[in-house]
C-alpha cells in the first residue's frame, strides 16, 4: 500500500484520481457518454425511419414519394418533410391507376374479338364473269383466308 502524506485526510473521496494516475470518474463518463450517444443515434434513425416503415404498405409511387421526402427531411433538417412524409404514410392514397389498366386491357381484349369475328363473319363473295374469253371465277374468301390464319398464329 502506498504511504500516504501526513498532511492529507485519512478518507479521500473515491472520484479523485489514485497516486497511479488512473482516474475512475473520467473513465465511467466516457463509457456512459459513448453509450448515450450511440442509443441517441439509433433512435434517432429509427425515428426516421419511421414514416418509411408505416407506408410500405402503401403504393409504390406513394412509397417512392414518402421516401424522398424523409431522406431529405434527414439531409436538411427540416422537421417539415418528415412531418409531409408521416402524414403522407398515415393517408392511404386510392388508387386509380390499377382500375385504368384494367379497363384498357378489357378494351383491348373486346377489340381483338370483334376484330375476329367480323373476319369470320365476312361472306365470301364470288365475282363472276359473263364473257367466254372471260378470266375463270375467283373467291375473294380464298384470296383472304391467309392473312387471317397468319395474324391467328401470331396471336
Amino acid at each position: 500500500m502506498t504511504d500516504v502524506h501526513p498532511a492529507a485526510p485519512h478518507h479521500l473521496p473515491g472520484y479523485l484520481p489514485g497516486p497511479d494516475g488512473s482516474d475512475p470518474l473520467f473513465t465511467i463518463i466516457v463509457v456512459s457518454i459513448l453509450i448515450i450517444f450511440l442509443a441517441a443515434g439509433v433512435l434517432y434513425f429509427k425515428l426516421h425511419s419511421l414514416p418509411e416503415q408505416m407506408g410500405e404498405k402503401a403504393n409504390s409511387t406513394q412509397l417512392q414519394l414518402i421516401s424522398i421526402l424523409a431522406i431529405l427531411a434527414l439531409f436538411t433538417h427540416n422537421n417539415a418533410f418528415w412531418v409531409l412524409a408521416l402524414l403522407l404514410a398515415a393517408i392511404r392514397l386510392p388508387d386509380y391507376l390499377t382500375p385504368i389498366e384494367t379497363i384498357a386491357k378489357s378494351l383491348a381484349k373486346i377489340a381483338a374479338d370483334t376484330k375476329e369475328t367480323d373476319m369470320k363473319e365476312s361472306t365470301p363473295v364470288q365475282v363472276t364473269n359473263s364473257g367466254e374469253g372471260a378470266a375463270p371465277l375467283t373467291d375473294v374468301a380464298e384470296e383472304m383466308t391467309p392473312p387471317v390464319k397468319a395474324e391467328e398464329e401470331r396471336k
